[in-house]
């Protein structure tokens, strides 16, 4: 049609109010809004204003793929506790993926009403898909669980997940966005549900949630998803790599290799959730372990740590260090995760991840590192006291300098070169220490 104004569609439109009055956002009341999503099958609801200063690290984000948000709406679904405790993982993923659905299910639909209403609302996934081309950066559209938290809707407990004040560890969270301003927004709790009571350091396979508060998210995540995005680059390549099927079997046992089918079938199993099945905290779990603790262990802990069977970790890291002392009836696998930093700036910025702090045990030194080449930028490590500090630039007098090649280092970080190699060919040169760079390299597995 030449003219465009001739359609039937358009010359609708054109009749129509809508010509001589401007799109508005909505506006909102937040006792109506609490009820849709209820009604839709959330069972708790909390908002966020986009400008809150609990959301600053992730606005940019949020306001960059969608800059006509103005309200963040959290979700909650309800986790059924004894699904989520049973020692048989595939009880446990499945009432994960079948929470998930629920969720995501309320959240689509909530979706749907605010844009029959006039307004503009996305849902970003509750997990996956995500947007896999940044992998093994950012990868998430929204960070649900510190929206959650500024909206009231529970606290970060010892296990790193949110801790509703009714529902405890047993929930999933998404969060909606949308153009609306409500009348009223959440506030957060005053008080943290956590009890403080270390039993999901107690009960992790991997020894990532130490007793003091550390956290150990690499050797979680090699673990728990074993076969989720690192772990199955890491099962690939051991095809690849495999010289024959016999060889093949001597790296992944036949176990391993159908359980890998499942998770591509029926949706990944998840190795461990044990932190969460065990806590105790919220007003609707706490009573059965404060009326009997001893019983509690007996029935909530003890089956996951007596659990015989196969545990994931990094060769020399901590996690295997950790499964020979506590867990000695579990398996030791010995596998690669699969995460290989594309960058010098991304190894630096995922160093205290990584970092292996039993390994730095009586260490105490500076580093220098000096990267030439396609990526030229210079950093300080200080390990200290079995901790980790990276800075910007060169701080302070090293015990160790290092000059590298920015693509003979990655080289080495991916194992698709050594260092002893690279330190020949002079793509990297060491000034110093030689056992302080040693002692630098087992701090990370």
């Amino acid at each position: 049609m030449s003219n465009l104004n001739e359609h039937p569609t358009v010359k609708r439109y054109n009749e129509s109010d809508s010509v001589s009055r401007p799109r508005q956002s909505l506006s909102m009341s937040s006792r109506t809004l609490r009820q849709m999503c209820l009604d839709v099958g959330a069972d708790d609801v909390g908002f966020v204003e986009v400008g809150r200063p609990e959301l600053a690290d992730q606005r940019g984000d949020i306001l960059g793929m969608f800059p006509w948000t103005k309200t963040l709406i959290c979700l909650v679904g309800r986790i059924n506790r004894e699904n989520l405790r049973s020692p048989a993982r595939s009880i446990a993923s499945l009432e994960l993926h079948k929470a998930g659905e629920l969720l995501s299910g309320a959240a689509h639909k909530l979706t749907r009403a605010l844009e029959r209403m006039g307004g503009r609302a996305v849902t970003p996934a509750i997990g996956f898909p995500m947007e896999m081309d940044q992998w093994p950066g950012k990868m998430h559209v929204v960070s649900h669980k510190p929206a959650a938290v500024a909206a009231g809707l529970g606290k970060m407990g010892l296990h790193r997940n949110v801790i509703h004040p009714t529902f405890g560890s047993f929930v999933l969270l998404d969060t909606v966005l949308v153009d609306a301003e409500l009348d009223e927004y959440s506030s957060p709790l005053d008080f943290n549900p956590c009890i403080d009571c270390k039993l999901c350091s107690s009960v992790c396979p991997v020894g990532a949630i130490a007793p003091d508060g550390f956290y150990n998210p690499v050797n979680c995540l090699t673990h728990t998803y074993r076969e989720l995005a690192g772990g199955f680059t890491n099962w690939v390549e051991n095809i690849a790599d495999s010289k024959s099927s016999s060889d093949y079997r001597a790296r992944v046992s036949d176990a391993e290799t159908v359980s890998m089918w499942q998770s591509l079938a029926k949706g990944p199993c998840y190795k461990s959730v044990y932190c969460m099945a065990v806590c105790p905290a919220g007003d609707e779990v706490i009573p059965q372990y404060l009326e009997d603790k001893r019983k509690f262990i007996e029935d909530v802990v003890k089956p996951l740590q007596k659990k015989d069977e196969p545990v994931y970790v990094l060769p020399a890291s901590d996690a295997e260090s950790h499964v020979a002392k506590s867990f000695p009836h579990k398996k030791v696998k010995r596998v690669g995760n699969g995460v290989r930093p594309p960058s010098v700036a991304s190894f630096l910025a995922a160093m205290p991840r990584a970092f292996q702090r039993n390994k730095s045990d009586g260490l105490n030194a500076t580093y220098h590192f000096s990267f030439l080449g396609t990526e030229e930028l210079t950093a300080t490590v200080i390990i200290k006291d079995k901790a980790i500090v990276v800075n910007p630039g060169l701080v302070g007098v090293a015990d160790v300098i290092v000059y590298a090649d920015s693509k003979a280092w990655l080289r080495v970080l991916h194992k698709d070169s050594s260092m002893l190699k690279e330190i020949i060919l002079r793509r990297i040169r060491i000034k110093g220490s030689l056992n302080l760079f040693k002692a630098f390299g087992r701090c990370f597995a």
